[in-house]
């Protein structure tokens, strides 16, 4: 499988990040199977007309999935709101999962997740709104052994 990882550095060596703020799947290294995504992310970053970007590719060993603690999201449900609520939530939560994949709820989703944290509107129907979305994808490496399943391809210059 095909992994990537929009930043602002080549990161041909991938680590545990601890994050400064609450992130959907908590600490770690977050990827996506979307190109489109990472590339996306990779230019919002960018601060200036000569500043440069990478979209880092990966491949992803997916005998993982058979040897570590995975946590595993079709699409949304109500039991992947409540761990993105979790993470986003509770600073102190930790969870024990290797690796976690699923849905992103970015920015663009997060709007719902405000009015449902609120109490505006139900889970059931955070549910049904998030359909109108295209859901990306992401895979968070959240220990080191999750990392030693990922071999650095290639890194690919963003620009504006």
């Amino acid at each position: 499988m095909i992994l990537y990882h929009g930043s602002n550095t080549i990161v041909r060596e991938p680590r545990i990040i601890e994050p400064n703020r609450t992130l959907d799947y908590g600490s770690g290294f977050y990827t996506t199977c979307a190109e489109k995504q990472a590339y996306d992310w990779a230019e919002r970053k960018i601060k200036s007309k000569d500043q440069v970007n990478y979209v880092n590719v990966y491949e992803f060993d997916e005998k993982a999935l058979k040897e570590l603690k995975v946590l595993w999201f079709d699409g949304p449900s109500d039991e992947w709101i409540d761990f993105v609520m979790r993470n986003r939530q509770d600073e102190t939560y930790q969870h024990d999962y290797d690796l976690v994949y699923g849905p992103v709820a970015n920015d663009k989703v997060y709007l719902q997740f405000g009015l449902y944290e609120q109490g505006f509107i139900s889970k059931a129907t955070l549910l049904t709104e998030l359909k109108v979305y295209e859901l990306f994808d992401q895979m968070l490496f959240h220990t080191e052994k999750a990392l030693l399943y990922l071999r650095f391809i290639e890194a690919k210059e963003v620009r504006k």
